[in-house]
């Protein structure tokens, strides 16, 4: 925003400074007027010199006003002189944290995220100001990093399925005697992977942005749900899913919370055991708060790889069934719901093997409005 040139801080703190000294001077010179000179007299006074107490002449108001004038402006003079050059010192000291921070904020307007005021000195208003802009940095600089990655794997994982798509066209137009069906499968398979990946993308877009009605939902209604949905691929699979768990009502979007939990139970499925793998699926009420829980048996997993689970298109072991290998955003879909309803996400390797993932959401949402 451009904005006219005007007075500085540290001028009008100077100002103001040498402004309140010299009123302080001027109340001090008034009331010395007010109770010392009044009791002057006016006109000169003849005394019996026996009577004086110490002997000579006692002085009028005139006189004392003729002497007292003139020092007094001198001293008013001094004052204003001193408190523009006080003023001026003190205001530099106290607002050069604000120029440390306004050099930050220029940087960061540039692009440098990695820079930190780091303000020393005890605990006051301007060192919790460069604290708050310190973490707001530091928030700013992960969420971009997080974001660049996030178009690199999207642009890496979307480029792959158009170029096998290209590959094959390039093999069906160079031999006329090749297979059209099982071209036609494969290239079938591709784009489907695309579509998915791509809707996948702006799921994750739109959840980000918050754009979604809220309303009252049941998290064990929609476990409920996406187990029956998804039964058919454990037997498929030979794992066993086990539900139990309390009604658990939370707000937020009914579509965007099955999609968390159907994600959270497929990914259980297709990351477990061959043949006899488990998946145990409960809901928690606690005060305040309700608790969706996924636990499945699987390879035990590196205590540094549980961070990156969540990080799209990471995935912790290769999936067991490649006939449903999705695309590498199911558990990050899940971070962003959790985070845009406000919740808690929490995944734990278990010491058997396998995987506990906890989302803990409020019972009643401040935001329920709609965003």
């Amino acid at each position: 925003m451009d904005r006219a040139p005007g007075v500085s801080v540290r001028l009008k703190l100077t100002l103001s400074y040498a402004g309140f000294l010299m009123l302080a001077g001027v109340l001090l010179l008034a009331a010395v007027w007010l109770f010392l000179l009044r009791y002057v007299p006016d006109r000169a006074m003849l005394y019996n010199p026996d009577d004086m107490p110490s002997g000579g002449v006692f002085p009028i108001r005139s006189a004392l006003l003729a002497v007292f004038a003139p020092r007094a402006a001198a001293v008013l003079a001094f004052l204003l002189v001193f408190g523009l050059v006080g003023g001026w010192i003190l205001a530099g000291r106290m607002l050069a944290p604000l120029t440390r921070i306004a050099d930050a904020t220029r940087r960061a307007t540039h692009g440098s995220l990695s820079h930190r005021i780091r303000l020393p000195g005890r605990k006051d208003e301007f060192r919790e100001l460069a604290d708050a802009f310190d973490a707001m940095l530091a928030r700013l600089e992960a969420h971009v990093a997080e974001q660049r990655r996030f178009a690199a794997n999207a642009s890496h994982e979307l480029r792959t399925p158009l170029a096998v798509s290209k590959a094959l066209l390039d093999v069906a137009r160079t031999d006329p005697n090749c297979d059209t069906g099982e071209l036609i499968d494969r290239l079938h398979t591709v784009n489907t992977r695309a579509i998915d990946l791509t809707e996948a993308l702006l799921l994750v877009s739109r959840t980000e942005q918050r754009s979604f009605t809220r309303q009252r939902v049941d998290l064990s209604l929609m476990a409920e749900e996406a187990t029956e949905t998804l039964l058919p691929l454990a037997e498929k699979h030979g794992v066993t899913i086990e539900t139990r768990g309390d009604i658990t009502p939370t707000t937020g979007s009914q579509a965007l919370l099955l999609q968390l939990t159907t994600n959270l139970v497929h990914n259980a499925i297709v990351h477990n055991l061959p043949d006899r793998g488990t998946v145990w699926v409960h809901t928690d009420a606690r005060p305040g708060t309700v608790a969706l829980t996924v636990e499945n048996t699987g390879e035990k997993l590196a205590p540094e790889l549980i961070p990156t689970l969540t990080e799209p298109f990471q995935r912790g072991t290769e999936r067991i069934h490649t006939d449903h290998a999705g695309v590498g955003l199911g558990l990050a879909i899940v971070k962003t719901i959790t985070h845009a309803h406000d919740g808690t996400l929490t995944l734990t390797s278990r010491p058997a093997g396998g995987l506990r993932i906890s989302v803990e959401l409020p019972t009643q949402n401040p935001r329920s409005d709609g965003v």
